[in-house]
């Protein structure tokens, strides 16, 4: 199961899964999309908002009632504004509280009985989390996101603890700068000029489907293997914060 399949890292999580054979269920809020990846690769769409006790439940319920569940993929998260900390808007902050932590709390709860039927069935199963090097290292106009997805990376590191004795994976995921058609214009609320020049002159970031390259590594690496941490940049980002602008050429000697 992949959530946030409707666009960037969660759809192409998707698409590389299905083309390495797995049978893939799409979570996301907007049905339209999923019901257009599942004509164009063959997953299997769930709309819902994850951040929706009931919607989640209703989620575990059908995939109860649908087939075994061997992994959960929890790509859906985001990120609001880039305040200072004095400037920031409290309700950015709940709701990237709620994508980034408390829908992957509500999703471990439920979904955790599947994934231990699996395991049993199969032999180990996995829990992957999607965070971001936001999670590792603060920066100025990042608070409420940088807080946001290190809850989110606690949350995997204790989970990990709590299962220790039980065959099933956790691992995340962190990437550094990503290229994805919609993140940081939602971030920067529609502006579009503001989000193309988080990338000016950047070579090469990353893309979606380098992130679900990764992903998929993960997966199908042999059951008694986990990455724990997977931290990603493209080259030209050495740090959060040491950013290269311009071809990446060697030195002269």
């Amino acid at each position: 199961m992949v959530t946030g399949a409707s666009s960037g890292i969660g759809r192409a999580t998707a698409r590389i899964l299905r083309e390495r054979g797995w049978d893939v269920v799409g979570v996301a809020r907007r049905a339209e999309r999923l019901e257009a990846l599942e004509e164009e690769i063959g997953i299997v769409g769930f709309a819902a908002d994850l951040t929706r006790g009931e919607d989640v439940a209703a989620l575990a319920q059908w995939l109860e009632e649908s087939g075994p569940v061997h992994a959960l993929v929890h790509v859906a998260g985001g990120a609001r504004g880039v305040d200072a900390v004095e400037d920031a808007r409290p309700e950015d902050w709940r709701w990237m509280f709620e994508v980034n932590v408390v829908s992957a709390q509500m999703l471990v709860a439920a979904l955790l009985p599947l994934l231990r039927r699996a395991a049993a069935a199969d032999g180990h199963a996995d829990t992957l989390f999607v965070t971001s090097t936001a999670a590792q290292s603060a920066y100025a106009g990042g608070a409420g996101y940088n807080a946001a997805k290190a809850g989110e990376a606690m949350l995997a590191g204790a989970l990990r603890l709590e299962l220790n004795g039980e065959p099933i994976r956790v691992t995340q995921i962190a990437p550094g700068m990503v290229y994805t058609e919609e993140f940081s214009v939602n971030r920067l609320r529609g502006d579009t000029n503001a989000a193309d020049s988080i990338y000016e002159g950047v070579e090469n970031p990353l893309t979606a489907a380098d992130v679900a390259d990764v992903i998929a590594y993960a997966l199908d690496a042999p059951g008694h293997v986990n990455l724990d941490v997977v931290t990603m940049r493209p080259v030209a980002q050495s740090a959060q914060h040491l950013l290269a602008r311009g071809p990446l050429r060697p030195r002269s000697s």
